[in-house]
């Protein structure tokens, strides 16, 4: 049971401010045809011009089957493209389309603007806390998954 005079745990709160801020983002997005999911990809590869599928998906931390799915509706929709590996002809090396980099800088200015919403009121120096906080936590879990993988 729920205790009123607790204060909620820092998990949650985080997990409710993704899934809000995601919720938000999302609908935001969806005018230019992208969604929040699609975001490692697009970012990644609008840095690295091609990777793998294996590549993507340890980026996005997601496992195979998961981002061979979310390649496939990307691929539908006309985000990206793919075409064999010339290295490793059981391979398919991904890249962002024509259309999906020509809309990428309204993406990111639809995400700018809505994470400057969500910060707002914070000092300077409360973000640099948070970023530092948010930082450390992402090591430990970092940590905690490489030890599950280890075993």
């Amino acid at each position: 049971m729920n205790d009123p005079h607790m204060p909620p745990h820092p998990m949650k709160l985080m997990g409710r401010a993704m899934r809000g801020f995601s919720r938000l983002a999302d609908a935001a997005l969806r005018d230019l045809g992208f969604a929040t999911g699609q975001l490692p990809v697009l970012v990644s590869l609008k840095h690295r011009q091609t990777l793998s599928q294996a590549e993507l998906a340890r980026i996005a931390q997601v496992e195979q089957p998961s981002m061979a799915q979310l390649l496939n509706r990307m691929e539908r929709d006309g985000l990206v493209q793919r075409m064999a590996d010339p290295a490793d002809k059981r391979s398919r090396l991904v890249s962002l389309t024509a259309d999906a980099g020509e809309r990428m800088p309204q993406a990111r200015a639809v995400m700018q603007s809505l994470s400057q919403q969500a910060l707002a009121g914070f000092t300077p120096e409360e973000l640099a806390q948070l970023t530092e906080l948010m930082a450390r936590l992402n090591q430990n879990i970092d940590r905690m998954a490489d030890a599950a993988d280890s075993l």
